[in-house]
């Protein structure tokens, strides 16, 4: 049952739906959690350090953060591979390329096979940056707050993380309609609703992720 689910293109469709769900349910709440940078050092620290702390006494140290970017990488890597198999075989199912493109696509729909390239690179970027501390000069364990603020006081960190917002606002606001007509919510009567809501998402989530660099640009945070 689960292998005729996964090899069926269908199967592919609704995995790529669910899992996107699962990540625009991070993405807001990933949102909510770095607007508290604009209360100061201790909120913003202090719910880090909750991240770390959250499940307890009945989960150790870190464990339920573990189980979360567990789930998020099984997430993000079905949605990849099932974003590239389907790909595949779009292209083997039309060899040849349109002659003229649909008129009505969407500039997101054009885009999100690239968007997607885009996010998966950023996720990289971002856990070096912010996580590990990789490619962070000068990075600071346990003092998230000012490692944010050293990120955004650089050109390339502005210009990196930007970018990949707005393909990120670009990928919720196609996704979020596709996955609706995937998992058949969507119907004559819901669709302005449906794209309504994607429109809005995309939006809210745009604008929230970028007022944080704009913020440390701009000397209203740091």
């Amino acid at each position: 049952m689960t292998r005729t689910l996964w090899d069926s293109t269908v199967g592919k469709k609704t995995i790529m739906a669910v899992t996107g769900l699962v990540m625009l349910g991070y993405l807001v709440a990933h949102m909510v959690g770095n607007l508290k940078i604009f209360f100061g050092p201790g909120e913003f620290d202090g719910y880090a350090h909750w991240l770390r702390t959250m499940g307890a006494p009945v989960l150790h140290h870190e464990w339920a953060l573990w189980i979360v970017r567990v789930g998020l990488v099984a997430a993000v890597v079905l949605h990849g591979v099932s974003a590239y198999q389907l790909s595949r075989r779009d292209i083997r199912a039309r060899p040849a390329k349109y002659v003229h493109k649909k008129p009505r696509a969407s500039y997101a729909t054009r885009t999100m096979r690239w968007g997607g390239v885009i996010l998966a690179l950023f996720i990289v970027w971002h856990i070096l940056d912010l996580t590990t501390g990789t490619v962070h000069t000068g990075f600071e364990a346990g003092h998230p707050y000012q490692n944010v603020i050293d990120t955004f006081s650089t050109w390339y960190g502005n210009v990196i993380y930007i970018v990949a917002v707005l393909a990120m606002g670009l990928h919720v606001q196609h996704g979020f309609w596709s996955a609706a007509q995937t998992l058949g919510v969507g119907n004559a009567t819901r669709d302005r609703i449906l794209k309504t809501l994607a429109n809005l998402l995309a939006a809210v989530l745009t604008l929230g992720f970028i007022s944080v660099p704009v913020a440390v640009m701009t000397g209203v945070v740091s």
